[in-house]
């Protein structure tokens, strides 16, 4: 597994935007070109950092085979990004023009322009991937009803920030359309065995509980499909012609047209899929701690949501615990959700910085529940996972970067450029030791000096 977010950035100064984002975007990735020559490197954790079109920083997480580590890999390009932004002030003072750099780990800015946070599962060659997802569709577009980030438009609050930016269901297309599930074939492995599935329609967590019910429930679904395990047909008529409704009611009542006829609702889609993987997991292979912990927030989630009382989950989903915050303001203020303070909060809930990002506020008085550690997040930051290839990637990026040698890296490729081109292609993501690398490792560190 592993998850791509594309972070909104902007500069302000005594309440004024100093520079446009694209400004800031070249001040954030200074350091990064001026210690690797380009603005799309892979970091020694095995991740790839990078400025996306549209001037939108992004971060790549390694390969990751559970749950908590894929979280600590997310946060942890957030610990990457908060530093760059530091560096970018100190760049933007010494250049008088001064100003606090500012990351949101959100999906729409002020413009209603949209980026992503895109989710990467690998699945078997063997699927047919349209099929496939098809019947994943019903699940994704009502997961947001468990792990949307919440978002104030055209004064409502909508559950999802992207499900009014999604226009099709299965598409090999990503920016034209805007699939919900994108079948562009790039496995990053052995394209003989794996596919990779490519989920364009989830809405960024701060949340660390929602982050881990969104990717775990997932993956359930997936491995319960991939299994032929016995779900209920709930293939919809029309996904897309419901999805805007379903971000809009957060009882979950949203009636939902039925392939074969007959009607649903959001939570039935929910709570029917949470009950066939309450099952799975008594036929699910290797340790289910993780994976039952995942299934027993899920379940906690749609419990609330059919009683309408939140009380026992408003720490553990995004949307819930931003509409509480939301609340407060509004009933202090007397106002209605369209009042331009509560846009603020709306954005500011977002802001990665630990010590002025809302959430982290939350987050420190108890009001937004944890599912890792700190400690958990910042080793993630230094190295890489040590399940997948990634400590492969890691373990070569730090040799050739420490002896100086020329290289390049991609998610299957490790090169070294001289005194003689070498390359290793790894096609198998679980491999965590391969005498090859080894082998070019030892070239490196023995040319290192020559060169």
């Amino acid at each position: 597994m592993g998850v791509e977010t594309e972070f909104g950035v902007t500069a302000f100064r005594d309440g004024q935007q100093v520079l446009s984002p694209e400004e800031v975007a070249r001040y954030l990735f200074r350091p990064v070109v001026a210690a690797h020559r380009s603005s799309n490197i892979f970091t020694d954790n095995g991740a790839r950092l990078y400025l996306d079109v549209g001037a939108h920083p992004e971060y790549a997480t390694a390969e990751c085979d559970s749950v908590t580590q894929l979280l600590n890999h997310d946060k942890a390009g957030e610990l990457t990004f908060d530093r760059l932004s530091r560096q970018a002030e100190k760049a933007l003072a010494a250049d008088g023009i001064g100003g606090e750099v500012y990351l949101f780990k959100n999906n729409v800015d002020s413009r209603g322009n949209s980026y992503g946070a895109h989710e990467n599962y690998l699945v078997s060659r063997e699927l047919v991937l349209k099929s496939f997802s098809r019947q994943l569709l019903p699940f994704l577009i009502t997961r947001q009803l468990t792990s949307g980030a919440g978002v104030i438009k055209n004064g409502r609050f909508l559950l999802s920030q992207r499900a009014d930016q999604v226009w099709e269901g299965v598409s090999s297309a990503t920016t034209r359309t805007r699939p919900i599930i994108n079948t562009r074939d790039e496995p990053h492995g052995d394209s003989h065995r794996f596919r990779r599935m490519h989920v364009i329609v989830g809405d960024s967590t701060m949340s660390e509980t929602t982050f881990a019910l969104k990717i775990g429930s997932t993956l359930l679904v997936i491995e319960m499909l991939e299994a032929g395990f016995d779900l209920p047909d709930l293939e919809l008529d029309d996904p897309i012609a419901h999805i805007r409704e379903i971000a809009a009611d957060p009882t979950g009542r949203t009636e939902l047209r039925l392939k074969n006829g007959g009607t649903t609702t959001a939570l039935e889609v929910q709570r029917a899929t949470w009950e066939a993987a309450t099952r799975w997991l008594e036929h699910r292979d290797g340790d289910n701690d993780e994976m039952e912990r995942v299934v027993a927030l899920w379940g906690r989630v749609l419990s609330a949501l059919e009683t309408g009382d939140y009380s026992g989950v408003d720490t553990e989903v995004d949307w819930m615990i931003k509409r509480k915050l939301l609340a407060r303001f509004q009933d202090r203020l007397g106002c209605g959700l369209d009042h331009p303070k509560l846009a603020q909060i709306d954005l500011t809930y977002h802001d990665i910085r630990r010590e002025r990002g809302l959430f982290y506020l939350l987050e420190r008085k108890g009001l937004a529940a944890r599912w890792t550690t700190d400690g958990a997040i910042a080793a993630a930051e230094a190295t890489p996972p040590p399940t997948t290839r990634a400590t492969l990637r890691g373990a070569f990026l730090r040799a050739a970067r420490e002896a100086g040698v020329a290289h390049n890296v991609d998610w299957v490729h490790l090169k070294v450029n001289r005194p003689e081109p070498r390359t290793v292609e790894l096609l198998d993501p679980f491999a965590t030791t391969d005498e090859r690398v080894t082998e070019l490792i030892r070239y490196v560190e023995e040319n290192g000096a020559t060169q």
